[in-house]
């Protein structure tokens, strides 16, 4: 399927531009966080509530978002695409906001420590420790912790797949799933096909994707890039179920069936979706292109069927969420 043509159009705008990675670091998150800008209304919710709570070496920020109705609700850990490097908490706001509305679960969005300042596994280690602080506290916010998942988008959806193999390594808590947007799996030295198909012209290059995980592994060497890359666990046996999304025209794509290909293989109930017409972010057109939109009612419905497997989708909307999907 070709290009989706409104975004098609916004690249076309942004041709003859200086490459992103071309900047210093604190330009490129001006630069990329103003790509999530939308305007569009908020989706209201039972609460939203800052809080912060102790990293292993610093105090992270944290965002959690409670559905309307009578819990204890699930919970679902929600890590932000950064290129290990940009985003926050802000960015991804409304991503959250209809992924705790759709899926009736607490989202905890987590602001994890950023590259360069922090390289692996910094972030990897705020991201287990977040699930960890959340899981002993979860009654506080009527939530319930035998029904956690975790969730990102581009380097989150890595952070939410190291999780899940810390998690595991170390004895839990348990994960119910993993749902995991157009996630990086793998270091851009295996050169997956994807990296030549789609390296320029799409919006993330195969060059700023070099630049992102460069910065991420800093000094770290190869043992840093074998542990940081989730496609590259020595197994996958007992990892929790997943969704997987990639976008058609994205560098990310193969990396993301091939994780989707190896979790089936090792026993795990795992399905990928190649979103056609689409490149790497497109989450961020949410409410605005239907077809975005309906990516987002398919993962929505996942999480649901996962974290509520005896409750009937679509949950009750409240009285502003009359948005393309629902």
């Amino acid at each position: 399927m070709p290009l989706h043509p409104v975004i098609s159009e916004s690249l076309k705008a942004a041709e003859g531009s200086l490459p992103v990675e071309s900047f210093p670091v604190g330009r490129v998150r001006q630069m990329i966080r103003s790509t999530y800008d939308t305007g569009l209304p908020k989706i209201e919710l039972a609460s939203v509530e800052n809080t912060s709570f102790a990293g292993p070496s610093c105090d992270i920020p944290c965002r959690i978002y409670t559905p309307h109705g009578a819990g204890p609700h699930p919970i679902t850990m929600f890590f932000h695409g950064s290129g290990f490097c940009v985003l926050d908490l802000d960015s991804h706001d409304d991503i959250c906001r209809w992924l705790c509305n759709g899926s009736e679960s607490v989202v905890v969005s987590v602001d994890y420590r950023l590259a360069p300042e922090n390289p692996f596994p910094a972030g990897n280690h705020d991201c287990t420790a977040a699930v960890l602080w959340f899981a002993s506290r979860a009654h506080r916010y009527n939530a319930d912790p035998s029904r956690i998942a975790v969730s990102g988008d581009s380097a989150g959806g890595c952070m939410a797949a190291l999780t899940a193999l810390q998690l595991r390594d170390e004895g839990g808590p348990a994960l119910a799933g993993q749902l995991l947007f157009y996630p990086v799996t793998d270091h851009y030295s295996s050169q997956w096909r994807s990296y030549d198909e789609f390296g320029e012209g799409y919006g993330l290059s195969a060059s700023l994707m070099t630049w992102f995980w460069n910065n991420f592994i800093g000094t770290g060497g190869q043992a840093a890039v074998e542990l940081a890359s989730p496609l590259r666990a020595q197994t996958l046996f007992g990892m929790p179920p997943a969704l997987i999304q990639v976008a058609e025209y994205d560098v990310l794509r193969d990396e993301g069936e091939i994780y989707a290909e190896k979790l089936s293989a090792a026993g795990v109930e795992a399905s990928v979706t190649r979103c056609e017409g689409l490149n790497h972010g497109f989450l961020r057109w949410i409410g605005i292109l239907p077809e975005v939109t309906q990516r987002m009612d398919d993962a929505c419905r996942w999480l649901h069927r996962t974290l509520r497997p005896n409750s009937t989708w679509p949950p009750p909307m409240s009285s502003n969420t009359n948005r393309p999907g629902f």
